[in-house]
Formats: structure tokens, sequence, C-alpha cells
């Protein structure tokens, strides 16, 4: 996320967001008419829309999530550039950020159920210009204490969304290595005092992953940030915690992919295994993911219940790979069969009744479930599924929505 330009004018009104609410198709009010006494979940769903020139993004507020719907952008608050909506889930608070600048605008949940702006921060002083990539690149671990991974300068942003100012800068210059792009995980690992964020690059310019495997792991009580690094394959974006209390990191999708279509030229998808006492890899387990899961084109690894974690595998009779098909497409792509994986056994199970999905996935909390993305053809919507209940399909938007909040 880049192009540092401005972002939304500070003199768009309370009273003209107060209008930006959103539900299904044909519904005939709002989620949250004033003084009906209303308490139902509200949820912002951030979605980008690739479609347009200039890139712009829309801010969604709905009761919509658990159901299935279709949601308009008809009345939704309008972001320039590539945007995301965080926070802390449940607080009323939504701060909007975007690849246009380096500016954070909090929003306030209004009575009447719209989005009230209440206050900027900026980032360039701490040489930041466009801020993204993902959700998760931010974590709220108070009120008071929240972090920003900036992969472009390699540090560890501290910042109180409170009082919307900075705290201090950690560098993570162990994190730079020449020739290549840096980027933090859109998934993450809580484990009491410790946030856990994997790490992956790719080279500058061409097609490639580079083998090189990473962990920041940040004390929450002391923010002392510590870097792991693992030589043994690369792109390991995605972690889930095993039974035995272990972190478990894996390739992504797009890192398989990358595999399939360069071929030797590449590291292998794998899976490690990382010490949250220790803050090191394991460098005695390493696992092939491909040859977890019957062979074939294999990436990920998304939390699933009781010790257990997804694997998705390409179904190359849905997706076909033909020469000059790039990674992206393929990533992106319809056909990723589910498997799902015990971390104690390693056996893997594949999970007909899932329908096949993109590749790439995002988890997302509602009030009863947990939500999984899967994206349209050409960027062009995305729908949520419940992570259980054979994928059940709820709300589609317009647009790629890479970032979703509980409100209320």
């Amino acid at each position: 996320m880049k192009h540092p330009v401005s972002f939304l004018p500070s003199r768009l009104s309370s009273a003209m967001l107060a209008f930006a609410l959103l539900s299904g198709c044909g519904d005939t009010q709002g989620p949250d008419d004033p003084g009906n006494g209303d308490t139902r979940p509200l949820y912002a769903i951030t979605t980008q829309l690739f479609s347009s020139d200039p890139m712009e993004s829309y801010v969604i507020v709905t009761d919509r999530a658990e159901q299935t719907a279709t949601l308009s952008l008809d009345n939704a608050i309008k972001v320039p550039g590539r945007a995301l909506g965080v926070g802390i889930r449940k607080s009323g608070s939504l701060y909007v950020v975007s690849d246009e600048s380096a500016t954070i605008t909090r929003y306030n949940l209004t009575s009447s159920g719209g989005l009230e702006q209440a206050g900027t921060l900026s980032l360039e002083g701490q040489g930041i210009s466009s801020l993204g990539e993902y959700q998760n690149n931010f974590q709220f671990i108070s009120a008071t204490k929240a972090y920003y991974f900036d992969g472009t300068t390699a540090q560890l942003v501290i910042w109180n969304p409170t009082e919307m100012t900075v705290t201090k800068t950690l560098p993570l210059d162990a994190l730079n290595i020449p020739g290549t792009i840096l980027s933090f995980s859109g998934a993450i690992v809580h484990l009491d005092n410790q946030l856990i964020m994997p790490v992956g690059w790719r080279p500058v310019s061409g097609l490639g992953i580079t083998r090189k495997a990473g962990v920041v792991s940040v004390d929450t009580r002391t923010d002392e940030p510590t870097i792991a690094m693992d030589d043994r394959c690369g792109y390991t974006h995605d972690a889930a915690v095993g039974p035995d209390g272990k972190v478990y990191i894996a390739t992504e999708a797009y890192g398989a992919a990358v595999y399939r279509v360069e071929g030797e030229n590449t590291p292998e998808p794998c899976l490690l295994k990382f010490d949250p006492q220790t803050r090191t890899f394991d460098p005695s387990f390493y696992e092939e993911l491909g040859s977890l899961v019957g062979g074939g084109t294999a990436g990920a690894l998304i939390p699933g219940p009781q010790g257990t974690a997804y694997v998705r595998v390409l179904d190359e009779s849905i997706a076909p790979v033909k020469a000059g098909t790039h990674p992206r497409t393929v990533a992106s792509g319809t056909g990723w069969q589910w498997w799902q994986l015990k971390l104690d056994t390693l056996s893997a199970t594949r999970r007909t009744d899932f329908p096949s999905t993109t590749g790439s996935v995002f988890l997302f909390e509602s009030q009863n479930q947990t939500l999984y993305s899967e994206f349209g053809a050409g960027s062009a919507s995305t729908t949520l599924h419940v992570l259980g209940e054979s994928g059940r399909p709820t709300v589609t938007t317009e647009g790629l929505s890479f970032s979703f909040l509980q409100l209320r």
C-alpha cells in the first residue's frame, strides 16, 4: 500500500458521517434507528475497489455479518486509496488508515449508529508515508497502547489510541535483507504477554520468494522485540498454536503458488515450529507441506478447532495452472481445497464439506462466529463464510475486504 497523497478531508462533518449506515439489500431501515434502543451487534467492513480510478475504499457499517446479505456502497464512507479499518473489538471506535497517507483517523460510534470523526494522528515524523498492508499490522494491546508494524521502514511504532499520540518507535533493522521486500503477516498469535508476528520476504524484482523465515515476538509488558530467523524455507506468513503450546508457522498460499509456477527456483512450502519460551525456531522440526496432504500444491495454515489447523491444497482440475500463469492469479483464484491437519500427529484429512475457495484467507471475529474471506474473480467482490458449518456463506461486498471489526 503506497502513493502518499491526502486523506479524508477533516471538514467532512460528523452529521454526514452519521448517515454512513448500511445493511442488506431490501432493508427498510438502518441497523440502529435513533431512539429505538437497539443494541444489536454492529460491524465495520472496509472494502477496497480495485476497479475504480483512482483507487478508493468504502467503510460500511452494518448489523449483518452472520446471515446472508448483499451490502451496498450507497451510504458508505468513501476513503481515497486502499484503506483498512482497525481497532479494539466492541470498543465503539474505528481507526481508518490508507495507503494514500501516513494518517490514522479515529471514528467513534454514535448513539444513532453512525460514525463521528474524533481525531487524527500522523506517522510522517516516523519516516512513514503510507499505511497498510493488513489489518493485523495494527495490534491493540489496550485502550492506551497499540502497535503498528511497518514493513517499508522495518520498525515497530507504539502509539496511544486514546490520546492519538506516538509513544515511541523501535527499529527492527535485522529484518532488512538487501534486494528484498519485507512483508509482515496477515495472521498473528497472542500468547499471554507475548505477541508473535510472522515475517516473509520476496525479491524486489521478478517472481520468487526469499529463502528466509522470520518471527518478531514482542513482550507486551516491556515492548521488547526479539527477532528469530530460519533459512530452510520462505514466505512463512501463517501461524497456529499447537496442543504442545508451540507455534506452527507455514508458507502461505502465495508462496505455494510461486513454488508451483517457478518450481525448484524457489523453496518448497514448509511447516516450521517456533518455541515462544525460547523465542527461537526448533532446528529439529521441518515438514514439507505437500507431503502432509497427499502431495500437490499446498500452502497456508489457518487455525482450526481443538489443536488443528487448515491447510489449503490447489485442485488443478478446477484451477489449472498454464504456462505464463502469474502466481498471484493462482493464489487468489478458486480451486483451493480445505484439509484439516492435527498439529500433534501431523495427520491430515480432506474436508469435502467445505467448498473450494480462493487461496488467500483472512479470519474475522463476529458476535458468534469466526468468519473467513473469499475473494471473487477479478477482485470484484468479497464473501464472508463461517469457519465451520461447512463454510456457510454470509455477507457479500463489492471489492476486496481486508478488514472487519465488530464495533458494538
